[in-house]
């Protein structure tokens, strides 16, 4: 099923209505462009609202730049949420945009990026001015740019390394790149760094709020494995590989009232970071829009109450598609607890030990489909089917009979994973869920759903709440989140057969 993506902008009056109110509720859903000045702004930008005649509105800060507008050196443009209503579903615009951001158009051409998604080039670059008023390139090069400014504004990191982090090959490319766009070269933005020289860089992760930090760091929580993630009542740590050259990530809110996380990041590959900052963004899901999903799913009788309750609950991706894939075989029919004790098994017998751990507590890397695909797992614990499937699973991914492409189609990705022994709809929907964050999956077999999603009426079947879902797209994941914890936050249910976990 295609989803299509929001139209590409919010009407005319509530862009005005947003931008002087500076509602933060509408932060990356558009861009404001002053053409007395030849600056583009976020709706929240504080500096003295301009006279309406000068006011241009843009979908995108691609598509401001592509204008001939630079971004603001004031509200910082870069510093914006995603519109991830863009993002969400299967559209060709959605699955090319995941594609860009993972650095696609640094290693293939227009015409292979098109291909990827099944279109042609033309058309592509047609449905990108569409709705994101940019062709693909501008959208590449602008998501590079702003995060460049931002290293450049917010850390002490040496240009080259800015270039080389924001996917620039050539320092040559980078600075005329930046010049003009922002008009100045980036050395001029550097002559007053807000950071100094330091082990671990300090970025700012924005956000739309409502965000509901606590129930997501409480969901990751009770997952955590002892030696590869620390998760405590306020922040989410981590260690990641490679086991040569081995990094670290802290995220916390950010102190005071602003609308963003604080990362701290530890990473000796500056070529790394585009790639780890996109990756927590889309674990800690910090550009959904909460508005448009409440718009969607605030009709139902037993939704309704929840989104009251908690309007900010956000979708807790994975950082690793085998991590997660791991997780949901060993979560079949058994407790979170108890799939944590066989996860933690697995990690301190074939996870790979760091020489000298950076941070207390975090010394070991989840093992990777090669350590496990021959891997004596029974003696761990692990029944012989469950075994058999981990290992089935970690073989898959070394043939590249199953990948965790993040632009596939859920329907596609689902196929796949279940004609893997042992991988039924269930798991297969839990992996797209949290590995790929795919806003749409649905583990419609789990019986918390279905017997949360009855209301005061008799569980429902698998086949009645699949039907029941079908209102709810494509953001059936957020409603996923909401009954899982409306039944966390209730008294436990009695169980009477065993059942799919929130693993």
């Amino acid at each position: 099923m295609s989803i299509s993506p929001a139209p590409a902008l919010p009407t005319v009056h509530v862009c005005e209505q947003a931008r002087l109110s500076r509602d933060a509720r509408f932060d990356g859903l558009f861009f404001t462009a002053v053409t007395s000045t030849g600056i583009y702004c976020r709706p929240v930008c504080p500096a003295p609202s301009p006279k309406p005649q000068n006011v241009r509105y843009y979908p995108s800060a691609a598509a401001a730049e592509t204008a001939g507008f630079r971004p603001c050196l004031r509200c910082r443009p870069e510093l914006s949420p995603g519109n991830d209503n863009w993002r969400h579903g299967d559209h060709v615009v959605s699955r090319a945009l995941k594609l860009i951001e993972h650095g696609s158009l640094g290693e293939l051409s227009l015409e292979q990026l098109a291909e990827r998604v099944g279109v042609g080039a033309r058309q592509l670059r047609r449905l990108f001015v569409e709705r994101l008023g940019a062709p693909p390139i501008s959208v590449h090069t602008t998501h590079r740019l702003l995060f460049a400014k931002q290293l450049l504004t917010e850390t002490a990191l040496p240009v080259t390394e800015v270039a080389l982090a924001s996917g620039f090959g050539s320092l040559r490319r980078f600075n005329a790149a930046f010049l003009q766009a922002n008009r100045i070269p980036p050395r001029e933005l550097r002559r007053h760094p807000r950071a100094t020289v330091d082990d671990a860089l300090v970025l700012r992760m924005g956000y739309r709020p409502p965000y509901d930090f606590e129930a997501l760091l409480s969901f990751l929580r009770t997952r955590a494995l002892p030696g590869v993630e620390q998760v405590d009542e306020h922040s989410y740590a981590r260690v990641f590989g490679p086991a040569d050259a081995p990094g670290w990530l802290r995220l916390s809110a950010w102190p005071g009232a602003e609308h963003a996380l604080q990362l701290q990041l530890h990473c000796p590959r500056p070529e790394q970071l585009l790639g780890i900052v996109g990756k927590l963004r889309r674990m800690f899901d910090l550009d959904a829009d909460p508005q448009m999903i409440g718009d969607t799913l605030r009709d139902d009788r037993v939704l309704k109450p929840l989104l009251q309750r908690r309007p900010g609950l956000r979708l807790p991706g994975g950082w690793d598609g085998f991590e997660i894939a791991v997780r949901a075989i060993l979560g079949q029919q058994i407790s979170v607890a108890a799939a944590r004790t066989l996860a933690t098994r697995i990690v301190q017998r074939y996870g790979t030990p760091l020489t000298t751990p950076a941070v207390a507590g975090l010394e070991r890397l989840f093992p990777g489909p090669e350590a496990l695909a021959d891997a004596d797992l029974g003696a761990l614990g692990l029944t012989t089917a469950r075994a058999n499937t981990v290992r089935g699973v970690a073989q898959a991914l070394l043939d590249g009979r199953v990948d965790f492409r993040s632009e596939q189609p859920l329907d596609e990705f689902v196929a796949r994973w279940i004609g893997l022994a042992g991988i039924g709809e269930w798991t297969a929907h839990y992996m797209a869920m949290r590995a790929l964050s795919h806003p749409d999956a649905f583990p419609a077999a789990d019986l918390i759903l279905r017997r949360v999603a009855a209301g005061d009426g008799p569980e429902l079947s698998t086949k009645a709440l699949t039907a029941k879902a079908e209102a709810w797209r494509p953001w059936r994941a957020y409603t996923v989140m909401h009954l899982w914890r409306s039944a966390s936050d209730a008294a436990p249910l009695p169980r009477s057969r065993p059942t799919k976990t929130t693993t």
